[in-house]
């Protein structure tokens, strides 16, 4: 999974990234201080891997993992040059969902480029660059659509479908909150890439008092969630600067910071969360003595496919799957244990793989 990190200059977004990330971005209390695109890989945490790990005493323990890009700080006018310019997004146009960082907290420390906190502004600004963005995108496409549409049927239909993109953004509403038609025309939905179709995670950056209830008396995360209840996007509070402080701790003295703090959830737990739920996403489960490893799949994934993601000879060839759920799993102590007590079924081509499964395959090439 990669997931791009946008927001306004000042709002947290370096500071977020590099508590989720620890790379040790450049952070600073000025604008375009990010000027290439940071990049950071940070490991699902899942505390069943640990404990299949341990169970079977594997040499290796592989997490599911998930790619961070972080960009510079966006401005009014940036699709058109202004500040660092349109550049930045051609950066995350390859990203599952965007991650958009709000600040929802007061001080007079640290500068906001429009001299006062708004959040539901500054998301507007933010999407009006987006929607900039993917019009220079989809003009390009129509160009190219559009001299060879008059004698092919199948790029008339696409040449209809950019014209009704464009009218869509140029009435300045996101393209995910367009109806497509049929499958067709969201195949080639997904292949423009476009930042206005992406889904998206607001990250509401909070001050540390607002922390221990969620952002609940905070008129700004409100205004957040609202706006994000209306176009089904998720929303999760943090206080970037915590973040940052919790990143340096190891795991026993990170559980007790956020015990004090009231807290039972870093942000960085908030935030995979929310993005499996927003992309309809979970973990099966591979264990052994050389390996044990999360794997990420579709919900609804069918046994074939979920192999496919280890090899594609395994779906190729497969034949049965073994399944026993974890906990059951740990439970009894080992697979033939669990065996014995017929927890573990035998599943053919359209078992749909549950989280938390841990799955032997069984193939022939």
């Amino acid at each position: 999974m990669k997931l791009g990190i946008v927001g306004l200059p000042n709002v947290g977004k370096s500071t977020l990234f590099n508590s989720l990330t620890k790379a040790g971005a450049e952070s600073a209390n000025y604008p375009f201080c990010t000027i290439d695109p940071n990049v950071g890989i940070v490991a699902v945490p899942d505390q069943r891997l640990k404990l299949l790990g341990d169970m079977y005493q594997s040499r290796k323990v592989t997490p599911a993992v998930i790619e961070f890009v972080d960009i510079a700080g966006l401005v009014k006018g940036a699709s058109k040059g202004e500040g660092l310019g349109n550049q930045f997004l051609s950066n995350i146009r390859e990203v599952d969902a965007i991650v958009h960082v709000v600040r929802c907290f007061e001080d007079s420390n640290v500068i906001h480029v429009d001299g006062s906190v708004d959040p539901i502004r500054d998301i507007e600004t933010i999407n009006l660059e987006l929607i900039f963005s993917d019009l220079e995108i989809l003009e390009r496409r129509y160009a190219k659509v559009a001299k060879a549409a008059r004698m092919d049927k199948t790029l008339a239909k696409e040449e209809a479908l950019l014209s009704r993109i464009r009218e869509h953004l140029e009435s300045g509403r996101m393209a995910k909150s367009m109806e497509i038609e049929d499958e067709d025309e969201r195949e080639l939905m997904r292949s423009y890439n476009l930042l206005t179709y992406k889904p998206v995670i607001y990250a509401a950056n909070v001050a540390e008092e607002d922390l221990a209830d969620d952002g609940a008396g905070n008129a700004h995360v409100a205004a957040v969630r609202q706006f994000a209840a209306g176009e089904d996007s998720e929303v999760f509070v943090i206080c970037a600067q915590i973040e940052q402080e919790i990143a340096e701790l190891d795991d026993d003295e990170k559980a007790m910071f956020l015990e004090d703090l009231g807290i039972a959830q870093s942000g960085l737990d908030k935030l995979i969360a929310a993005s499996y739920r927003l992309l309809g996403l979970m973990s099966f489960l591979t264990a052994g003595e050389d390996e044990t490893r999360a794997w990420t799949i579709k919900i609804g994934t069918k046994a074939p496919q979920a192999a496919g993601k280890i090899h594609s000879d395994f779906e190729r060839g497969f034949i049965k799957a073994e399944v026993v759920n974890y906990k059951d799993l740990l439970e009894q102590g080992s697979l033939p244990a669990a065996r014995e007590k017929g927890l573990v079924g035998m599943e053919g081509k359209d078992y749909v793989v549950q989280d938390g499964d841990v799955i032997l395959f069984r193939f022939n090439v």
